[in-house]
This record gives C-alpha cells, structure tokens and sequence, in this order.
C-alpha cells in the first residue's frame, strides 16, 4: 500500500503553484485531511494575500517557512481573522516535501506554512516511531516513507500537514541553500511572487 501523501496528482486535481524568484513549487493539496488549513491557504492564495511575500525563515536539512506579510514570523492571520484549529491525520504526515501549518503551539493556525526539505531520518526517530505503532500513528507504510524520503516526524501531531510538493524540490532544495543571517532570514530575499490554484494537467 502507498501512501495517498506521495501519490501523484489525478487529472483535474486541484494544485498549488508556488511561483518563486527561484522557480516554481508544485503541490498537491489534502482538503480530505485539512480541509480548513486547505481552504485558508486557497483562498489567500486568490485573493493575492501572498503575492510579494517572503520565505523569511530557512534552515537548511530542514524546512524553508513563508506566508508572513510582515515577513518577520510574527505576522498574518487566516481567512477568518482568528487563529483556527489543528487539523491532524495519521494518514498526512511531515515527510520530506510536505506542506504544512507553521504555529506558536496548539491551535494557532494563522496564514504561515512551511516545506520540510530533510532528506532523512534519524536511526533513533525511526526505532521510535517502530515502538510507537500504528496504534501512535505510525503505521508501516509511513516509517517507510520516511525511511524512503526523510522528513521531521517529531513535527507531526504538531502541524498539520495539507499539501505534498511533487514537482520543484529542487527549488525547494536551493532555497533551503541560500545564504541566512539572524533568525535563519535569507540575506538575499526568497519571494513568492505568486501562488496560483489550478487543475492539474
């Protein structure tokens, strides 16, 4: 069995574009997992809301985070105004190429998301989530994703994974490479210059 998470798109899937100074990011989307992480992230995505906005926090052999308009980590909100709920599915979880919600604990989903990079896993993290089980999450099939692709499983029932890069990890992947300064913010800005939602071809 394999994971819906790594599958590829279906003709007529809905689809993110994350067109960067870089080059493009492509993204499945799981409203079937979060649909209301998924419905924030559409519906800024069309309204412009990330238009311009930078990936103000990159960590390399680890995540690169965007979606502030302040650009500072502290900032944005969600569609709604509020911060909204954690979605979590033990179907989604943090592989190498998930999209999912950046937070400041429980619950506090506002328009921040981020894109782990990781290209492995840790023995350790590994023998854990073995002894953890399905019943913890963590059925075969998902330690063997993470094994197969890397990822960062100690994020996972933190922040909610809605999306999966399945073109452009390449970008992903230099601009996980860029030169950083204080509060791991690039010193050359890493901008999205647009975020489109279109079917997949």
């Amino acid at each position: 069995m394999t994971l819906n998470q790594t599958k590829a798109p279906e003709i007529g899937e809905e689809i993110a574009v994350i067109k960067t100074n870089h080059g493009d990011i492509k993204v499945r989307l799981f409203p079937e997992a979060s649909p209301k992480a998924v419905e924030n992230f559409k519906t800024h995505a069309q309204n412009g809301y990330y238009d311009g906005v930078t990936f103000h926090r990159v960590m390399k052999d680890f995540m690169i985070q965007g979606g502030d308009p302040d650009g500072t980590g502290r900032g944005g909100e969600s569609i709604w105004g509020r911060s909204f709920e954690d979605e979590f599915n033990p179907e989604y979880h943090n592989l190498r190429g998930s999209l999912s919600m950046a937070n400041s604990g429980p619950n506090t989903n506002g328009s921040q998301f981020f894109i782990v990079q990781k290209s492995d896993v840790d023995d350790g993290f590994i023998g854990q989530m073995k002894k953890a089980g399905k019943d913890g999450g963590f059925s075969d099939e998902v330690i063997e994703a993470y094994e197969k692709l890397g990822g960062t499983p100690w994020l996972d029932f933190k922040h909610a994974v809605f999306g999966q890069v399945f073109e452009g990890m390449d970008v992903v992947d230099e601009i996980a490479n860029v030169k950083t300064g204080a509060n791991d913010k690039p010193k050359e800005d890493v901008v999205m210059e647009k975020i489109e939602i279109v079917k997949y071809k």
